[in-house]
């Protein structure tokens, strides 16, 4: 087995088997007041990964050009459309307005295991604060909330790689109805 390390050769396989049953969804991520340009680098990695749309960042998110992202990101944030929308009830109510289902990523009552969620086709997955998780006033603007199950003793994933085990779930996973 030898490995693939040109581009073009990564590109063809990725589109031999990425599922042609995968959903067509139109898939963005709120990134709601992150401390660490680590992460939001790492999460434009996520995000062109699985083909979202746009990022969203509200708060004090770090945004490009910013040397961390760039370090992390290895370009994709060039390639991912993003936006900052400075209040984060302002940004539920765009992203509303817009038409997303809201759903907060998130150890909350009432949260669903995020492989039993009926994910609708136009989603928007809400990530909370490294330290502070999805705050509440923003969870009250929500539709709902998915949770990642843990089996060890750690409490949480890391939040980009939560966000893409959420994403990949709503994307290959069971279609809503």
């Amino acid at each position: 087995m030898k490995t693939i390390r040109a581009k073009t050769g990564v590109r063809k396989m990725h589109k031999e088997h990425f599922p042609e049953e995968a959903r067509q969804m139109r898939l963005a991520f709120l990134l709601q007041d992150w401390d660490d340009p680590y992460n939001v680098g790492g999460m434009f990695r996520v995000a062109d990964a699985c083909g979202a749309a746009e990022l969203i960042l509200t708060g004090k998110t770090p945004q490009p050009p910013h040397p961390q992202i760039h370090v992390t990101s290895l370009g994709h944030h060039r390639r991912v459309s993003w936006r900052q929308i400075a209040r984060y009830d302002d940004a539920c109510r765009t992203l509303k307005e817009e038409g997303y289902h809201l759903l907060a990523v998130e150890i909350a009552d009432g949260a669903e295991h995020y492989m039993h969620y009926p994910y609708p086709d136009k989603l928007c997955l809400v990530l909370g604060n490294e330290v502070h998780g999805v705050y509440s006033t923003v969870m009250k603007q929500c539709d709902g909330a998915v949770f990642i199950p843990m089996a060890g003793k750690g409490r949480s994933l890391n939040v980009h790689v939560a966000a893409a085990v959420v994403a990949f779930e709503a994307l290959l996973g069971e279609k809503e109805g």
